[in-house]
């Protein structure tokens, strides 16, 4: 593989009075920090939460950011994905995860999913993750056993030409066998977020946030 040249994370936050508590989201793969911004309003309209949108550090073809090399769909590239993992953990680390939430669309799910399950991680207050999957990837394993009851709620597509709903499937019944206290939603849809579902993620929000 050809050198890639990774960039500093982009930030974008949204500040509220007196927050209840953290939601990071993660974008998916060749847009940016803006491109969720938006759902912090739709997710948490009585803005309890501070909200922390990340851009991934790689640029790659066909254009946007991205949080890691994909040889193979469900399978990271290791070095890129422990690139962006390490480089969330820097910029996050002071945060006080026991009143966090983390989520994101497509590869954004996959990196919340490895900031709120990866072993020795701290506990999120819960994970909100659309039209992604549990990553495996030499160097990084989910530790359910650590985070019994953890809040999740994963929604896909069953159109979806991009991630198949099949991963969706397969992260269910890790989550469940772990132990996670999950909420999961499949839809007659594509690679996108379903806004029948926003309903029962802003439910979800507000009673995970803290």
């Amino acid at each position: 593989m050809p050198t890639i040249e990774a960039h500093p994370l982009t930030v974008r936050e949204r500040d509220v009075p007196d927050p209840r508590g953290t939601f990071v989201l993660l974008h998916g793969r060749g847009t940016d920090e803006h491109d969720l911004f938006g759902l912090f309003d739709v997710l948490d309209p009585q803005r309890t939460l501070r909200g922390i949108t990340v851009g991934a550090p790689l640029r790659l073809p066909p254009g946007g950011k991205h949080w890691y090399v994909v040889p193979r769909v469900g399978f990271p590239d290791a070095a890129t994905f422990h690139h962006s993992l390490a480089a969330l953990d820097e910029l996050l680390g002071d945060l006080d995860w026991s009143t966090t939430l983390v989520g994101g669309f497509s590869q954004g799910a996959v990196m919340a999913f490895a900031l709120g399950l990866g072993a020795g991680r701290p506990v999120p207050a819960g994970i909100v993750a659309f039209s992604g999957f549990v990553p495996v990837v030499e160097g990084w394993t989910p530790d359910l056993a650590s985070r019994p009851g953890l809040p999740v709620l994963l929604a896909h597509g069953t159109r979806d030409p991009v991630i198949s709903v099949e991963f969706a499937r397969q992260a269910k019944g890790l989550l469940e066998a772990g132990g996670a206290a999950l909420e999961y939603h499949e839809t007659p849809m594509p690679h996108t977020i379903d806004p029948r579902v926003l309903p029962q993620a802003q439910a979800f929000v507000a009673r995970s946030g803290a």
